[in-house]
C-alpha cells in the first residue's frame, strides 16, 4: 500500500518553496546553514527561515509568489542558533540527531510513481493517488472524472466528483507528505527545507540510495556533531547527497516528487 501526491498538492507547493529557498542559499553561500518551515493556505503563506545567509525578504517573496501564486507573504528570517553554527566550524559534522531507514523500492511503489507522473503530465493540477494491491484510488483536480475513468477503468476516481483542489481547498506544510517522498523508508526527520549538513537530508538520501544498491534494508542513527556514519566520513555522505540533489536539478526539483 503506497500513496503519492503530485507537485501541485499544497504540501508539495510548501516543500517546493522551501527547496527554492535552499537553491537560493547555495547560490549565495558555498556552505549555507538553513532550516525553512512553510505553511500555506487560503491566500496566505507563512515562512520561517533560520539561517546563516543574509536573505533579502523581497527575494523570498518572489520565490513564494512564483510557486504559490498571488498570496500574502509573511516572511520571518532569523539567525541560526549560535551553537548549531559553531558545530560546523572548521569541519563538516552531522548537523542533527536522528534515526534513518533506507528500503528498496517495491514494484507497487514504482508502479504508482509512474501512474502519478503520467496523470500529472496530462493534468498539471493538485492530485493524490493511492495503490493498495490491485485497488487504485485517483483524486485529481481540474480533470473530468469520466476521462480518468476511461484511462483507468478499474480505479476509484474522484469519489466526491469533479473538484478544483489547491491551497484554497486544503492548506499545505513542509514535510507533511514523507510517505509520498520516501515510500517505506520513512523514519524520523524530513527531506525538505534544510541544508545538506542536516542529517534529515543527507543521511536519508544516503540510506535510501544504499538500499537501492544493495537490495537490503538500511538502518542508521547519528548524534549531532558526528564526523562518521556507517563507517564513512560524514563529509562523504554530504557530498553524495549534494551530487544527488544536483543530478535531479536542485532542491526545488527534488521537492516535486521526493526520492521516487
Amino acid at each position: 500500500m503506497i500513496e503519492k501526491v503530485n507537485p501541485k498538492h499544497p504540501d508539495k507547493i510548501s516543500d517546493r518553496i522551501a527547496g527554492a529557498i535552499l537553491d537560493l542559499a547555495y547560490k549565495l553561500e558555498k556552505e549555507p546553514k538553513v532550516a525553512v518551515e512553510v505553511l500555506l493556505g487560503h491566500g496566505k503563506c507563512h515562512t520561517i527561515i533560520e539561517t546563516t545567509v543574509g536573505f533579502k525578504v523581497k527575494a523570498i517573496e518572489e520565490i513564494i509568489k512564483r510557486i504559490a501564486g498571488d498570496v500574502v507573504c509573511d516572511v520571518v528570517v532569523v539567525k541560526q542558533d549560535e551553537h548549531l553554527t559553531r558545530n560546523q566550524t572548521g569541519k563538516i559534522r552531522c548537523g542533527d540527531n536522528g534515526i534513518f531507514k533506507g528500503m528498496p523500492l517495491t514494484g507497487e511503489s514504482k508502479k504508482l510513481s509512474k501512474i502519478a507522473r503520467g496523470i500529472y503530465s496530462r493534468y498539471p493540477f493538485d492530485g493524490k493517488y493511492i495503490l493498495d494491491g490491485e485497488k487504485l484510488i485517483i483524486c485529481q483536480s481540474n480533470a473530468k472524472t469520466s476521462e480518468l475513468e476511461t484511462l483507468y477503468p478499474s480505479a476509484v476516481v474522484n469519489p466526491l466528483g469533479d473538484w478544483t483542489g489547491g491551497s484554497d481547498v486544503d492548506s499545505g506544510a513542509t514535510n507533511r507528505k514523507l510517505g509520498s517522498d520516501m515510500a517505506d523508508s520513512v523514519t524520523g526527520g524530513g527531506l525538505h527545507g534544510k541544508d545538506l549538513s542536516k542529517a534529515d537530508v543527507s543521511v536519508n538520501i544516503y540510506a535510501f540510495l544504499k538500499a537501492q544498491e544493495t537490495g537490503k534494508e538500511v538502518k542508521l542513527s547519528c548524534a549531532i556533531g558526528d564526523t562518521e556514519i556507517d563507517g564513512k566520513p560524514y563529509e562523504e555522505i554530504v557530498k553524495l547527497a549534494r551530487d544527488y540533489i544536483d543530478a535531479v536539478g536542485g532542491f526545488e526539483e527534488f521537492a516535486k516528487w521526493g526520492l521516487f
